[in-house]
Parts: structure tokens; C-alpha cells; sequence
């Protein structure tokens, strides 16, 4: 099979999916089902696309194992978290807001919203398919440091996660804002390692010489990824809802806390 009927075939299947996902939601399903699916998705098309030969791309076995064994176990380790999340709580407010912002045309435009997810979804699955496919013989250094990054950024998102749902667990925190651990240098040290797993990928597509030009495409994926989550859909309309509903203690939070890159926290001014 070729490039192109690679994408085609990923392209459909994201669709149909994230399609699927919008009929469960209409039908009465929580919308936080929605991020479950996106995420299975993702890790399953990054494994496809890792593994599937293609003419022209064959890279070396052992790199196309190792990203997809990565992306497998990064994907649904965040999806498996998303459904118990989902299960346990009530309505994802940032999806809560939308439908109420769309109105009566919220079921035409969500299932637009959704497929645009999809699209994100193919673009992603292009940086798993450039670090599986580098041409260089033998794994390298900047495997070794690749995987690292990612490892890094699959056990720091997890841990963050943790935190995060240990805190709200407890329900004398209820109106309060987490900042413990990680949640005390990031406002969303969560979204900080989703961001630097794709930086891995990056690093293993462009290789230890940077002489392969595909590799280079790889980028895409972390300069995209940063502004999905900080400008558009996942630090902005969290925080809108987190400043309606914890209020003041969200803002003395914000003032203290980085809101993406991990720092130490500022001190607050005296009154």
C-alpha cells in the first residue's frame, strides 16, 4: 500500500469514529465519552501507522515497534483514565458550555467540532508515523533520548492525573483548587506532558543528523499540540470554568501559578 491510501484509510476511520462519538453524546451519553474516544483513536491509528508497511517508508522494525508500543501505551493509559473520570463525574462543562452557547443548532455544529477532532487526530498520527518511519540504520541516540522524553511525559502525566483525582476524592476540597504536587509549579502540568510526549516523537523522527528532510515534519506535532491546548481547547475554556466556579481562590491560584510551563510559584503581594 501506498502514502496516500494510508491516509485515506486513517482519514475514514477517524471520521466514522469521532462520528460515532457524536451519535452516543446525542443520544444522551456524557460528552466526556467524547476525549475517551479521541484518545483510543489516536493510540490506534499512531499503531497503524507505526506498523502498516508502506512502500517508500519502511524504517527498521525495531523503531516501528518501539513508537507504536509508546503510542499504544500512552493513548490508552490517558483514554482509560478519561472513562473513569467520565464514569465518575457528571457533564464536562467545557462541552456543557458549548451546548448551551450553539443552541438549537448544537447537534449540526458538534458533529462538525467533532470531525475537525478528527482532523487533529490524522495530523498526530502523522508525527507517530515520521518517528517510526526514520530511515537510519540501527537505533540511535536520539532514540534512546526520544523514548526517554516520552516516558517521561507518559509518567508525568499520569502522575499528575493522580493527583489531581486524589484531590478531588476527598470532599472537604470541594470548591477548592488543587495545588498540591505537580499542581502546585503548573496550572496544568497534565496538559505540560501530553505537550512533551509529542516533542519525543519529533525527536525520534528527526534523528541523530537531522539528514532525513521528512523528519523534520515531525515539529507539526508539538508546535500543534501547544497551540491546541494553550490557545483553543484546553487551557481557555477550562480556566473560564474554573474562574465561575471556584471564584476567588481560582485567581489567587492563577496569580501564584505558571498556567502551562512548570515553575516554582511566585509569592503573593502584600495588600
Amino acid at each position: 500500500m501506498g502514502l496516500a491510501g494510508l491516509v485515506i484509510i486513517l482519514a475514514a476511520a477517524l471520521s466514522l469514529t469521532m462520528s460515532c462519538a457524536w451519535l452516543f453524546v446525542v443520544r444522551g451519553e456524557k460528552s466526556g465519552w467524547v476525549d475517551a474516544i479521541w484518545s483510543f483513536s489516536v493510540g490506534a491509528a499512531g499503531i497503524a501507522a507505526a506498523l502498516f508497511p508502506i512502500s517508500g517508508f519502511e524504517g527498521i522494525l525495531e523503531r516501528r515497534l518501539i513508537v507504536a508500543a509508546i503510542a499504544g501505551v500512552s493513548s490508552f493509559r490517558l483514554g482509560f483514565h478519561i472513562v473513569m473520570r467520565t464514569r465518575r463525574g457528571g457533564e464536562d462543562p467545557r462541552y456543557a458550555k458549548l451546548r448551551q452557547e450553539w443552541g438549537d443548532a448544537w447537534r449540526h455544529r458538534f458533529w462538525l467540532f467533532l470531525q475537525i477532532q478528527a482532523a487533529a487526530a490524522l495530523l498526530l498520527t502523522a508525527t507517530i508515523f515520521l518517528a517510526a518511519r526514520n530511515p537510519a540504520p540501527g537505533l540511535q541516540w536520539s532514540d534512546i533520548a526520544g523514548v526517554f522524553v516520552l516516558l517521561v511525559a507518559v509518567c508525568g502525566e499520569g502522575l499528575a492525573d493522580h493527583q489531581l483525582s486524589r484531590f478531588r476524592r476527598d470532599r472537604s476540597n470541594n470548591g477548592k483548587v488543587c495545588d498540591a504536587g505537580l499542581w502546585s509549579v503548573s496550572r496544568h502540568p497534565n496538559y505540560f506532558f501530553q505537550w512533551l510526549g509529542w516533542t519525543g516523537y519529533a525527536v525520534i523522527s528527526i534523528g541523530p543528523a537531522g539528514s532525513w528532510s521528512w523528519g523534520w515534519a515531525a515539529i507539526v506535532g508539538p508546535a500543534f499540540m501547544y497551540w491546541l491546548l494553550v490557545h483553543v481547547s484546553g487551557i481557555p475554556p477550562l480556566e473560564a470554568h474554573m474562574k465561575r466556579s471556584r471564584g476567588s481562590a481560582f485567581d489567587t491560584y492563577a496569580r501564584r501559578v505558571n498556567a502551562f510551563w512548570p515553575g516554582p510559584p511566585r509569592k503573593e503581594e502584600p495588600t
